[in-house]
């Protein structure tokens, strides 16, 4: 890849792990739903200026808007939740840990989705290692009882299980341009969320100068400006190139959250975060292809 698409792809991965930084910061002054509620409304709107502005073609189908609508529940709003739940209990750097989990849980869904792809012996391992991985984070919770961080993990890990159904889910949409596709289903996101959100914790009371900055740049950096940035450099760099940020957003996560947020840095932290990583490399598996290639040579 040329080095400006190395660049992109860094910064990807280290802002989406710096959201889980935000997300701690919102926590101060509002509630889980209120984040994510903030987070894809300034996203559906980032998209909307981006859709007008380019003169994207939008879809006028009832049925698509309403199929997208869903998708955007269960791709946006849900795992938004789930990650604001789960770190009013544990880090933001052990939400980031969990988050990369992401590709593990979505072999798991292609195998048994009707269609998808079967994984094979080397995935199996990669998925594996990820598991040991959250059994490594969660086994000091269990022994030291203290349960609601153990239940936070768990839920957080709903995140990247709603992410690994929706990747199988958004196969049917790949005839729509995806700026578009991602603009629908945020707003349908936020359809759904807001009124969930204002009824369990009232209308949100922002005053906080850095809950405003929070809000603006996980929506529209974190949120609509990445998504568009993704879209713009996937063709270019390919589908398996664009899996790489899931690498380093947890070590973005982990950073962040000791450095600016103060969080402690647990060797568990560190030994669970290597075994998913090491799990996501041999999912991927060019390392191990590059090695069977220099042997032979």
């Amino acid at each position: 890849m040329a080095l400006k698409y190395w660049a992109i792809i860094f910064v990807l991965g280290i802002g989406w792990g710096m959201s889980f930084m935000f997300n701690a910061i919102l926590l101060r002054e509002l509630g889980p739903l209120s984040v994510s509620m903030g987070r894809v409304g300034f996203g559906a709107v980032g998209c909307w200026i981006y859709v007008i502005g380019a003169r994207k073609k939008v879809s006028s189908d009832i049925r698509r808007w309403v199929a997208l609508f869903g998708f955007g529940v269960l791709s946006y709003a849900a795992p938004f939740a789930f990650y604001a739940l789960g770190q009013q209990d544990i880090a933001s750097g052990v939400a980031g840990i969990v988050n990369a989990m992401t590709p593990a849980l979505a072999v798991v869904a292609a195998h048994f989705w009707p269609g998808g792809e079967r994984a094979t012996l080397m995935k199996s391992l990669g998925v594996l290692c990820g598991f040991v991985g959250i059994v490594v984070l969660s086994l000091p919770l269990l022994q030291e009882n203290r349960t609601s961080e153990m239940w936070a993990v768990l839920i957080t890990l709903c995140a990247p299980v709603c992410y690994a159904i929706s990747v199988n889910i958004a196969r049917q949409f790949k005839d729509m341009e995806p700026v578009v596709l991602v603009a629908i289903a945020l707003t349908g996101a936020t359809i759904a969320i807001a009124p969930l959100a204002i009824w369990t914790e009232g209308l949100p009371i922002v005053t906080r100068a850095e809950t405003w900055g929070a809000l603006f740049i996980i929506g529209f950096v974190l949120t609509s400006a990445a998504f568009i940035l993704f879209y713009w450099v996937l063709p270019k760099v390919g589908p398996t190139n664009i899996t790489m940020p899931t690498l380093i957003a947890p070590i973005s996560a982990l950073v962040m959250g000791s450095w600016i947020l103060k969080e402690p840095l647990m060797p568990e932290h560190l030994i669970g975060m290597a075994a998913i990583l090491f799990g996501l490399l041999l999912i991927d598996g060019r390392i191990l292809s590059g090695l069977r290639r220099s042997r032979r040579v």
